[in-house]
Parts: C-alpha cells; structure tokens; sequence
C-alpha cells in the first residue's frame, strides 16, 4: 500500500456498513466425504471516505461474512472523496487485476463494474468513471481498487507536502 495511506484509528467510532463482494464454497474431500467451507470477501465503508476490506472463511455463510467484517474493520483506510467524486485519475495494479479510476462531473453516475462498484459505494463516491483490465478474479480487484483509492491525493495534502498555498498548487 501507498505511504500516504491514512489509517484510521477507532472502527467502534464510526458507523460502517458491510458489502458482500463475492462468496466462494470451497469443497475439501477426504475419505470420509467432502466438507463444505466458506470463503466471503467483504468490503466495509461509512460512504464518507473510510472504507475497509476483509476475507472470512468457515463452515457457515454467515460466520464467514462476519468473520470478514470483524477482518475488514481491522483494515480501514480514509479516502479524499471531493463533492461526490475522486480528486484525480489513478491507475492500479495487483496480480492479474489491472484498473483505472477517473473523476466524473455531477449527474454522471457510478460507472463500475462487480467488485470494483461495492467499494467505490462503501466509499460514498457517486459520479467515478472506472475500468478493469486483465483478471475478473474479485480478491484481486478489491485490492487493486484500494491501491488505486489509497495511492489519491487531494489539493491540501499536496499544499502541506509541498510546504506552499493552496493558489500556488493550482497555478501550477
């Protein structure tokens, strides 16, 4: 993950609400037969700018989806969301997921697909345009989203890195 990436301190703080992303029933067979377990990708977010994602495995639907939120709160990070959209365009990559993010103007509405959709809603974006290349596989393009979401920078991050005025970030 990115060096700018805030962490957020308190999840009991704050009202999140959990996305199930994707389910898969993994099947282990022995001698005796197969046993079923459940591996649940969720993704947690207020719809502020602070979201998290987790994975939980077990023997039951609802154990694992509770057991990856419990993950995912232990995983929050704060987003620069700025009147409903990203501050600027992001590229990312993890494994064979490769995706691109860009800003939208008001009224252009959610463009994403599966995986990527459910974090950018727990984020609270609203107008994103957003494309996935190379793997479908959803572990991969919730983290390749995070990279992309951790890795923005809005104007007074960069004025305070700087050491400048917010007028000079934008003369340029």
């Amino acid at each position: 993950m990115a060096l700018n990436m805030i962490k957020v301190k308190n999840a009991n703080d704050i009202e999140l609400k959990d996305r199930l992303v994707a389910l898969n029933r993994v099947t282990k067979v022995t001698k005796g037969g197969r046993t079923f377990t459940f591996a649940a990708i969720v993704v947690v977010g207020d719809g502020n700018g602070t979201i998290g994602y987790g994975l939980g495995k077990a023997g039951e639907v609802q154990a694992a989806i509770s057991k990856g939120v419990e993950a995912a709160k232990k995983n929050l990070i704060k987003v620069p969301v700025l009147k409903g959209t990203i501050p600027h365009e992001q590229v990312a990559k993890f494994g064979g997921s490769q995706i691109l993010i860009k800003p939208a103007s008001a009224g252009t509405g959610l463009k994403a697909g599966g995986a990527m959709r459910a974090v950018l809603e727990s984020a609270g974006v609203k107008d994103i345009l957003a494309k996935s290349k190379g793997s479908s596989n959803p572990h991969n393009l919730v983290k390749a989203t995070f990279e992309a979401l951790s890795q923005l920078r809005d104007a007074r991050e960069i004025s305070m890195a700087r050491g400048v005025s917010m007028e000079t970030v934008f003369r340029g």
